[in-house]
């Protein structure tokens, strides 16, 4: 797949902004590094797939709630209720983004040595729930 060059700098600013989100976190949730982390990741999403995609992506009917969530904890970092504001984030985040989780790790399992990783016996189980698969299929 190829990408533009709009693209590249998207997917460089969600790389920079997730980063920084984790390291806001573990310098003792740090709110102006997770702030920024935060508009990081926005701009990037945003030069990925476009403004107006990403507006509709965020104001679909079943993405409102996750939505709600993200900008509330994301308001919440930015009045210096970082903690409180990245779990919020985090609930609106899952919600959001939760149906890529199965295709995110249906990826990695393809992947040689991340595959086999995932194919351990106790995480195989973590994994498959993380990622929705029945943990027995009928006969």
């Amino acid at each position: 797949m190829w990408l533009s060059d709009t693209q590249k700098i998207g997917v460089g600013l969600t790389a920079f902004g997730c980063a920084l989100i984790g390291l806001g976190v573990v310098l003792f949730f740090d709110a102006g590094l997770i702030a920024i982390g935060n508009i990081l990741f926005l701009a990037g999403m945003s030069m990925i797939i476009g403004i107006q995609k990403t507006f509709y992506f965020f104001t679909r009917r079943d993405k409102i709630r996750g939505s709600i969530a993200f900008f509330a904890g994301f308001c919440l970092v930015l009045i210096k209720w970082s903690i409180v504001g990245i779990l919020v984030e985090a609930f609106g985040f899952l919600n959001l983004f939760g149906d890529f989780f199965p295709v995110a790790i249906n990826f990695l399992r393809s992947l040689p040595v991340i595959g086999r990783f995932l194919s351990l016996p106790g995480i195989r189980q973590v994994v498959d729930r993380i990622g929705g698969y029945p943990s027995q299929y009928p006969v």
